[in-house]
């Protein structure tokens, strides 16, 4: 890693370039190993630059934003970690568009639209990722998801070429897209919203706030929804009904607030995470024949 690392200086700040960084101070879930670098781009060529240097010496990467839909495991993350957030979060709004690095907040750029007096992103309000992350899984809540604001992107793939796709080119489907099944990289995405008035714009981002916090168990680390809708069943429920809400193992509980949630309640290792999405999987199939797929991402050396 020294090699990539000092090759690395020559075209990234020294201060963006994090050695053994903990993952458990970049995810919402407060846990995760270190990773062996870090790299946090502020410029599209930084991004470039570190996926030549990883193939140059045959170091893996990932790409991750604001850790919010992320379980490191304990041992952390062999390679390079290139973070795509607040160092890579500028936003122009433009007429009725809002265009955006893959860095910004969702809760920021719904903020933005609120201020602009633009509807369409109000869903989103409370979703805790970045635009990038969002894409890549076609995040929703509420009635809205991505596919329903999004006009094009442009992204990177793995050689350094980027080029641009519409939202009929990305295959959103629920929480996948055409980026996610291709590995590719988000750079930036222009949202396409339609005039709307400030108060009732503000008002329903009022309401979604309201429901969030009287469901979701906002006061502790977790990583969101830890499993996918299955068809025809709401997970948490399948769960809740199987009668696993507030079962713990170790500090990882499955939240007595909202039991799609599971929650770190102070020192959760990533085992005592997957080993309760385990029970949780095994629980709801003998119970209900209904296989739960996570719809966290999970990363990191066994």
């Amino acid at each position: 890693m020294h090699e990539v690392y000092n090759e690395l200086t020559h075209f990234i700040p020294k201060e963006q370039l994090l050695i053994d960084e903990p993952m458990k101070n970049h995810t919402s879930f407060r846990i995760g190993g270190p990773a062996d670098l870090m790299v946090l781009p502020s410029e599209i060529e930084h991004i470039r630059s570190t996926l030549e240097v990883c193939q140059k010496w045959n170091v893996p990467f990932i790409i991750m934003g604001n850790g919010s839909n992320l379980l490191v495991r304990d041992k952390g993350i062999r390679g390079v970690v290139i973070k795509i957030a607040n160092t890579f979060n500028r936003i122009w709004v433009e007429g009725c568009c809002i265009k955006a690095q893959a860095g910004a907040l969702l809760s920021t750029l719904s903020k933005k639209a609120l201020q602009a007096e633009l509807k369409g992103l109000e869903f989103a309000s409370g979703i805790p990722g970045t635009l990038g992350g969002a894409i890549v899984m076609n995040a929703g809540a509420y009635g809205g998801e991505m596919k329903d604001v999004v006009d094009w992107v442009k992204v990177m793939d793995a050689h350094g070429s980027e080029f641009c796709l519409d939202n009929a080119e990305l295959e959103f489907g629920y929480r996948t897209s055409y980026v996610q099944k291709r590995g590719l990289i988000v750079l930036e995405a222009n949202l396409a919203l339609s005039p709307g008035k400030y108060a009732e714009i503000k008002a329903v981002m009022a309401d979604l706030t309201r429901k969030r916090q009287e469901k979701q168990p906002l006061s502790l680390p977790s990583a969101g929804s830890v499993f996918m809708r299955p068809p025809g069943y709401f997970a948490g429920k399948l769960i809740e009904d199987a009668g696993l809400k507030g079962f713990r193992i170790g500090d990882a509980q499955v939240s007595e607030k909202h039991a799609g949630f599971i929650v770190n309640l102070g020192n959760a290792t990533a085992n005592d995470v997957l080993s309760l999405i385990e029970v949780i999987q095994q629980r709801v199939k003998e119970k209900y024949g209904v296989e739960l797929k996570p719809e966290i991402r999970i990363v990191g050396e066994e």
